[in-house]
This record gives structure tokens, sequence and C-alpha cells, in this order.
């Protein structure tokens, strides 16, 4: 057997033990349920582990604790809020614009100046007259006619 598939052979074979499984397993659980000697948030220190940097870590935890429930009520009672008013103010504004719209002229008898729908060649798409963005409810262009 050639040492290629040897190691091949080994490779499965360890990838089927349940030592490399439970090491991937170990790897994703957390630190703090795995090593009972480190300090919890809000356990008070003492001997040794009381010293300058377990205070200064435990109040950063603590103080990051405060602040993720501050942003947190923040996303929940002012920001969701805002984003529901936001889109009914859209969806009015967007109403009231249709309903103006319907009483304005049709679109043949509206006045066409002179600079709307300059063509200085055709376009490559289409008829060559409607650009990219065209919309026939809105945009109206009569190569005929001349202002």
């Amino acid at each position: 057997m050639s040492f290629h598939r040897l190691g091949l052979r080994m490779a499965q074979q360890q990838t089927r033990s349940s030592v490399l499984r439970s090491h991937f397993a170990r790897r994703f659980q957390s630190t703090e349920a795995a090593n009972p000697k480190l300090p919890r948030p809000g356990d008070k220190l003492v001997g040794a582990a009381d010293n300058a940097f377990n205070r200064e870590r435990a109040a950063v935890k603590a103080h990051a604790a405060a602040t993720s429930g501050l942003w947190r009520k923040l996303s929940i009672y002012v920001v969701i809020p805002c984003l529901i008013l936001g889109s009914i103010n859209a969806y009015n504004l967007w109403n009231e614009h249709w309903e103006h719209w319907e009483h304005m002229p049709p679109l043949e008898e509206r006045v066409e100046y002179p600079y709307q729908n300059i063509r200085t060649k055709n376009f490559f798409w289409g008829d060559g007259d409607k650009t990219m963005f065209w919309n026939d409810k809105v945009n109206y262009h009569n190569k005929d006619k001349v202002t």
C-alpha cells in the first residue's frame, strides 16, 4: 500500500473517532462552564483573584452587560416604533402623490419643454426612444411634436 493511500485511510479513521469530535465540540463550549476557577460576573473577588486586573475586567463586563441592555431596549422600544411611523408617513405621502397625479391633464396634452427628452442618438435597447428608467405612466415623448 502506498504512503498516500495509508495517510488517507488514517485520516478517515481519525475523523470518525470520538477524540477529534470531542475536541471540536469542546471548542464551542463556554469557558465559564468549563473552568469553574474563573470568576463569574457578580461574584465577589477574594484572595489571589482580587487584583486590579480582575477588578477592571469585572467592571468592563458589568458595563458591557448594562450597555447591551440599554441598546436592546432602544432597538425594541424606539427604533421599531419609528420605523412603523415612518412607513405610515411614506404610505400616506405615496397616496397623496397619486391622488394629485389623477387631477393633472393626460400625458398627451401636457407641454413638452425643449429640455425634456433630449435625444442626440437613439438608445441601443427597445425602440431607441425610451431611457433605461422609462415609466409609461409618468413619461411621454412625442417624436413628431416640435416645441
